[in-house]
């Protein structure tokens, strides 16, 4: 009998568990991880990553896994899983697949590496390969459904993240090609996450929690199969499956859920982010900005903004007065009109007083958003039209950090010391050396 969807992706991960991987993958990957151990323990400071905190604080406490911010704190890994995919989503700054397909890789599959493998005292570049194989396989699973999820109402990172995070944990804890099949199973059943965020008056910050709770499902299902738990091994293309669930009213693309595995690395597509806002306002953000510092205009110069990109941009992204920071990290309105006031490359700007200023504000409510035909979902184009009549216009389809526009080492760094400043600099210095070495590291160390 041919082998099911689930069943040939852990058949791969666990071969490639023992077999070498390519050294620029292992690189990106690294910088991945690095990039959300910096925006977990940046995120660690909002009331909301405080409150997830001490939920895994109160359930988890006497375990080994580190929560992120926090060094001196040590639950068990699922309680740290949750708490680090909630961290590392805590205000924008995680890494996305690109093009986009629905994957958080940073915030839903790290996590849950991280957690297992402190508990199971796994080295560096077990850990390392965990997560880029549960990110083959949550990316295939995004790039199958062709990100459609979102189509009918659900948050896609908490769909596809339980996958990839039961891979990772699976891996960790020395599942077998059978294991693992159980544990994605299991995963299926344990997606979650609604897009009512996006048009709710209150309570955004929901949005923040499904990456945790992928990354503690993945470790739930891990831990079950482990112990003898049986799930599905049609989860993925059978009937009732993800695709036939999720993707009932769109085209699903079964074929691309193991299409060139070990060859064409999914891994390679992370985006790093640049700015503290939502991915599909990255482009329009930098746009906006390089305007300004190019031309040396004043905010209250402007008449009237145009930003026309992917129809996605319109009923999701087009509010003109969100009414708090998750919903202005969400807003491209918003966000392009912070870059034309403050300095975008600082997170910190991203605040509730840039949400309350009038100025923003006002600003803000001079931006229209359209629709044009686009290379990516990313492709934005910016223009200005001030109140002497000049027009100015930026045309941008890759922002700093997506892949066909990479970052460089000193990017990282630059970043993560930035959003690991509360940690001191010699305790940043130190995990900045542990996780570009992370391959060469007996063990996992974040204090």
């Amino acid at each position: 009998m041919a082998l099911t969807a689930s069943q040939t992706l852990a058949s791969f991960a666990v071969d490639y568990r023992d077999r070498h991987i390519p050294d620029h993958v292992l690189k990106h990957a690294k910088y991945c991880l690095i990039d959300t151990v910096a925006a977990a323990t940046y995120g660690a400071e909002f009331p909301w990553s405080k409150a997830v905190i001490a939920y895994a604080e109160r359930y988890g406490i006497g375990g080994t896994s580190t929560v992120l911010g926090t060094p001196s704190m040590r639950v068990h890994a699922p309680m740290a899983a949750l708490a680090n995919g909630a961290l590392a989503h805590a205000f924008e700054m995680d890494s996305i697949r690109e093009p986009s397909a629905g994957v958080h890789a940073g915030a839903t599959i790290a996590p849950a590496a991280f957690a297992v493998g402190e508990e199971c005292d796994a080295d560096g570049l077990s850990v390392l390969k965990a997560f880029i194989l549960g990110t083959e396989v949550a990316s295939r699973i995004g790039v199958a459904s062709h990100h459609s999820p979102e189509k009918i109402g659900f948050h896609a990172p908490g769909m596809t993240g339980p996958f990839g995070a039961a891979i990772a944990a699976g891996l960790l804890m020395g599942l077998d090609a059978e294991g693992l099949t159980h544990a994605l199973g299991l995963a299926g059943s344990l997606t979650s996450g609604l897009m009512t965020f996006s048009k709710a008056r209150h309570g955004s910050m929901v949005k923040r929690l499904h990456p945790g709770r992928a990354a503690e499902s993945g470790v739930l299902a891990a831990r079950l199969a482990a112990s003898g738990f049986e799930g599905p091994e049609s989860i993925l293309d059978g009937k009732f499956g993800f695709l036939d669930a999720y993707c009932r009213d769109l085209p699903q693309e079964v074929s691309a859920l193991t299409a060139n595995l070990g060859e064409d690395w999914e891994t390679l597509r992370t985006g790093l982010k640049r700015y503290a806002c939502h991915a599909n306002a990255q482009t329009a953000t930098q746009s906006a900005f390089t305007l300004r510092k190019r031309h040396a205009f004043q905010p209250q110069d402007v008449d009237h903004i145009l930003i026309e990109g992917h129809e996605r941009l319109i009923g999701r992204h087009d509010n003109t007065e969100p009414l708090d920071i998750m919903q202005g990290q969400y807003s491209v309105p918003f966000c392009v009109a912070l870059a034309l006031s403050r300095d975008p490359n600082d997170p910190r700007s991203f605040s509730g007083q840039s949400v309350n200023d009038p100025k923003i504000r006002a600003l803000s409510c001079k931006v229209r958003v359209a629709t044009m035909p686009v290379k990516s979902v990313r492709h934005t184009r910016v223009t200005i039209r001030l109140l002497d009549g000049t027009v100015w216009v930026e045309d941008c389809e890759a922002y700093k950090g997506m892949p066909t526009n990479p970052v460089t080492l000193d990017d990282i760094e630059v970043k993560f010391k930035s959003l690991t400043r509360s940690l001191g600099d010699s305790h940043s210095d130190a995990l900045f050396h542990q996780l570009i070495t992370l391959e060469k590291q007996d063990r996992l160390l974040f204090a």
